[in-house]
């Protein structure tokens, strides 16, 4: 997943409702993509140009099995949907380093998802979020940098960030990760599974201990987020009057 540091707030007004992400926003993102495999011309984006920071997932469906991750890349940083959606979604087909590229081949078996950010928060302390609520986006600096402080590995919601105002930390050495709010539920993770696991995912391969967890700061997040299959998107282009 791209990572881009978190505005310090994206939009002030949000619709609690489903109508945030529709399936409209699915369906713009599958036409660029078959668009791109086919050579095809994309029709014209009816939706909203609002500006969100936005995910674009692609699972591949398997039939009596839960659909398996095909492609998934996303900005903090707020994108106009027109542009955003589209980028994004060849973006997570064609260059997430985690599977070959996506082909023509695989369109049928595909379903897009996405994913619009709101609801930024600084949180108080690696535990201040709720499961299956919040997404979180982690940063710490290197654990070298830390303050020499008596070791405690029981789980605290203190924060030690104003300890570490003192330290000498070099942006070289900070980590960053990121898991979207559905994340944790599905792998069945409580709070301190998912802090860890994120610390393993920003690239730190030591041992992770309570001191660490406290020298991260977590930016949550909430998600609004639909998702549509290949058959859904051709009956939607087809009764917009393209073929396919």
């Amino acid at each position: 997943m791209a990572l881009v540091p978190p505005p310090p707030h994206v939009h002030d007004s949000l619709d609690e409702e489903s109508s945030v992400c529709t399936l409209d926003h699915c369906f713009y993102a599958f036409d660029a993509l078959y668009c791109a495999l086919t050579h095809s011309e994309p029709l014209p984006a009816k939706l909203p140009n609002e500006k969100y920071p936005l995910f674009v997932t692609w699972n591949t469906r398997r039939s009596g099995r839960a659909p398996r991750l095909r492609g998934c890349i996303g900005n903090f940083e707020a994108q106009p949907l027109h542009e955003g959606l589209a980028e994004y979604a060849l973006i997570s087909a064609f260059r997430d380093h985690r599977f070959n590229p996506i082909e023509k081949r695989e369109l049928s078996s595909l379903e897009a998802g996405i994913s619009l950010l709101t609801d930024f928060e600084d949180a108080d302390s690696y535990l201040d979020w709720t499961v299956g609520v919040h997404g979180i986006y982690i940063s710490f600096p290197h654990p070298s940098t830390l303050p020499s402080t008596p070791s405690s590995d029981a789980p605290s919601p203190l924060s030690s960030v104003a300890s570490l105002l003192t330290s000498r930390v070099s942006s070289k050495h900070s980590f960053t990760a990121t898991y979207l709010p559905e994340i944790a539920p599905e792998q069945g993770w409580d709070k301190i599974d998912a802090i860890d696991s994120a610390i393993r995912k920003a690239g730190w391969n030591g041992r992770i201990t309570e001191d660490l967890r406290r020298s991260v700061k977590v930016r949550r997040y909430q998600s609004r987020k639909c998702s549509a299959t290949w058959d859904q998107y051709v009956a939607w282009r087809r009764e917009n009057g393209a073929e396919i």
